[in-house]
């Protein structure tokens, strides 16, 4: 499987801000669509990463408050990318390796999607689901099919 096989499941819904983007306008995109992430495009081009890990991080510099900073501030400015077609498997790894939950999708300079650690996980569930259904379902067959040969 293949990190473009996730995103067609996936869909295609996109979120990014600038980097002048006042952090606070992000908390309110992320609560309001339900992400933990966002991609931060400067002309065009992936300048880097918010999660909630930075927002956190910023909370407790700044005593619970986020105040005017911008995501320039506080953003991973040297996101790990992944393609489209990287393996689900070495996503897995560059994942845990680096400790990170969200992966930017560039196939050559374009962001095609972002995949998180949830929607690795939920495509190698589903994906292991389905194998058992069909050796489930070639085990149940299989002595039917050996009679009729006789």
């Amino acid at each position: 499987m293949r990190v473009s096989d996730i995103l067609k499941v996936k869909g295609n819904a996109l979120f990014t801000v600038t980097p002048d983007t006042p952090l606070h306008d992000a908390i309110n995109t992320m609560a309001l669509h339900d992400i933990g992430s966002l991609v931060v495009m400067e002309y065009g081009d992936l300048v880097g990463m918010l999660t909630f890990r930075e927002i956190i991080l910023t909370l407790r510099d700044n005593g619970g408050s986020v105040g005017t900073t911008a995501i320039r501030k506080v953003m991973d400015d040297h996101p790990l990318t992944c393609t489209p077609e990287t393996d689900v498997n070495e996503v897995r790894r560059m994942m845990l390796e680096h400790h990170v939950r969200y992966l930017p999708v560039m196939e050559n300079r374009a962001l095609m999607g972002v995949i998180s650690f949830y929607d690795v996980a939920r495509a190698v569930v589903e994906e292991q689901s389905f194998e058992n259904r069909m050796l489930k379902a070639y085990i149940r067959d299989w002595p039917e099919q050996q009679e009729e040969a006789r």
